[in-house]
């Protein structure tokens, strides 16, 4: 398999220039996802929800890519208060169960839209 580059349809994806996800051979590497539903952020001032929500998109995009969260080896979240890591951590753990990717919790200053307490990055392997 070639390259094959998945979108969500976000006004962001067009006005930044890049993929909701790209597979290139057996690997995809999933863009930082936040906790967007139909545009909306999901779960105001709640990081486990933010998680959740941003951990389902990921999926989604790893589906249309031919993969699925079992496929995960790599993870990415980046947070705004790291003193909220157990919310998170129970909402990525809930998600990969028994997979238990590689992953980094990262505090970062904020995100594009200050509501947002979490973004996601992962990275799959498949075949």
């Amino acid at each position: 398999m070639g390259r094959k580059e998945v979108g969500s349809g976000t006004a962001w994806e067009s006005a930044v220039g890049y993929s909701r996800a790209v597979r290139a051979g057996d690997e995809i590497h999933v863009s930082g996802t936040t906790a967007t539903d139909d545009g909306e952020l999901v779960g105001v001032g709640d990081p486990y929800e933010q998680t959740a929500q941003a951990l389902s998109n990921v999926a989604d995009a790893l589906d249309e890519a031919g993969a699925g969260l079992d496929d995960v080896v790599r993870t990415r979240l980046y947070v705004t208060d790291i003193d909220r890591w157990e919310a998170v951590g129970r909402a990525h753990r809930e998600a990969f169960g028994d997979v238990r990717p590689a992953t980094s919790m990262v505090q970062v200053d904020r995100l594009i839209d200050p509501e947002m307490l979490v973004e996601v990055e992962a990275v799959a392997k498949v075949g």
